[in-house]
């Protein structure tokens, strides 16, 4: 049998675990890496998924608890596409990708972990980026820590415009 070491999930393992919604958690946390917030906009923001599909994996939320389309102001719609066009840019600075996965999932049959709080999932895509480990061992490597990871996207992030 092989082992992979992953010492840094010990943090989450041994951690309460939220009972609330972490991405109202993360929108009223009063420092940004508490919550792993790259950008805030006016009616939405921009932060890392905690437990990524590959580097960076970025999500997209309003401020607002609103669970689906429909509930949006269209100036939250508007701003909800514009910083994941952000998103992208600063993915493409930092890692350049080859592609994107850009996706909503709307209710759990979706694959939605959180119903009630709308977010977009922006994961940035190699060639080979998916390899035997997941299919085999049912493990997927993320090869850099998530606090690399947000460092290195906050300081691209400035540096650019939406």
């Amino acid at each position: 049998m092989k082992t992979l070491w992953a010492p840094w999930r010990i943090r989450y393992i041994e951690s309460p675990k939220p009972k609330g919604c972490f991405i109202c958690e993360a929108a009223e946390a009063k420092d940004d890496k508490v919550g792993y917030v790259i950008y805030r906009g006016k009616h939405s923001f921009i932060l890392m998924n905690l437990y990524p599909y590959n580097p960076g994996h970025l999500m997209v939320a309003t401020y607002r608890h609103v669970g689906n389309l429909d509930g949006l102001s269209e100036d939250e719609l508007f701003e909800l596409m514009k910083l994941t066009r952000f998103s992208i840019k600063i993915l493409n600075k930092a890692f350049n990708p080859q592609g994107f996965n850009i996706g909503i999932n709307l209710g759990s049959v979706a694959g939605a972990g959180i119903e009630d709080h709308i977010h977009i999932h922006v994961v940035p895509r190699w060639l080979g980026d998916t390899n035997f480990m997941p299919i085999l061992a049912d493990v997927k490597v993320i090869p850099q820590a998530l606090e690399e990871t947000y460092e290195k996207l906050v300081k691209i992030a400035k540096k650019l415009t939406p």
